[in-house]
């Protein structure tokens, strides 16, 4: 398997195309749904409500099911994920989270941020796995990314509209920068650099969902990384110790300067 390095390189982000079978998704779906009908896990911070008119109530994303779910420990830890990022990389990668996200038809989306300001991995930054379990596009509540962005800082944070996105945070952009949708069908991985502004559409759909399975990881290089993402594994199960990442340091602002934006250093991270 040959992944575009360059590319992803130059943008930021790269999807691997039909990385797991029809047969393999179908099986993920099935589940997470089961998973999801069963009742309330460990990281259902808002829990579940299957009478709410919020379609997020009903299904509520489900956070670091590697912990508990031997399914979802051995998706994160495939080794075809491995290969992809032994390319991406150069280095050997560990694994810190999984996030299985629902998104039916209705829900909103998740306003523009950037990875590395939740995991602070230092030195270096995260990188996503981020797989369709459904066909996705900007309909049913794609991706949609800032290709390139992942040569900025971390940007200082603002409100984000809530009608729009579950989230209520989001990084602001430059004039001339414009996010792009990452259309996908079940199956493919599209990989993205820790740095890189994402977000997602609300789901417009009549009754589609927009499944999504997704790990997070980081070189074997790092030293530090958020207390959340705690314990590191290595792609054959081991643990790693590594150091918490604290809070704090600097984000960048978009300032004028001669008639221009550019980043300025002056914001601060909580």
């Amino acid at each position: 398997m040959q992944v575009d390095v360059q590319r992803f390189k130059e943008r930021g982000c790269v999807t691997v195309s039909g990385l797991f079978t029809e047969a393999e998704v179908a099986s993920f779906r099935q589940h997470y749904m089961d998973m999801r009908h069963k009742g309330t896990y460990p990281g259902d911070f808002g829990g579940i409500n299957m009478s709410s008119n919020d379609p997020l109530k009903r299904y509520p994303r489900l956070i670091h099911m590697h912990r508990w779910d031997q399914v979802s420990l051995d998706w994160m830890i495939d080794s075809r994920l491995g290969a992809v990022f032994r390319q991406l990389l150069g280095k050997e990668p560990l694994a810190v989270q999984t996030m299985l996200y629902f998104k039916p038809a209705g829900a909103r989306g998740q306003a523009l941020h950037q990875d590395q300001y939740y995991l602070r991995v230092q030195p270096g930054t995260c990188i996503a796995a981020w797989m369709a379990l459904d066909d996705c596009d900007e309909e049913n509540g794609c991706l949609q990314v800032v290709p390139g962005s992942h040569e900025l800082p971390i940007l200082c944070p603002v409100d984000a509209d809530t009608s729009e996105s579950f989230t209520d945070v989001t990084v602001p952009l430059s004039a001339d920068m414009q996010p792009e949708p990452v259309i996908m069908k079940a199956g493919d991985v599209f990989f993205f650099n820790g740095q890189l502004i994402h977000g997602s559409f609300p789901n417009r759909s009549e009754s589609r969902f927009r499944r999504a399975l997704i790990g997070h990881y980081i070189d074997a290089a790092a030293e530090q990384v958020a207390k959340y993402y705690h314990p590191v594994l290595r792609f054959d199960g081991r643990t790693v110790d590594l150091d918490i990442a604290e809070g704090g340091g600097q984000c960048g602002v978009w300032v004028e300067e001669d008639g221009s934006e550019v980043l300025e250093m002056s914001g601060q991270l909580v």
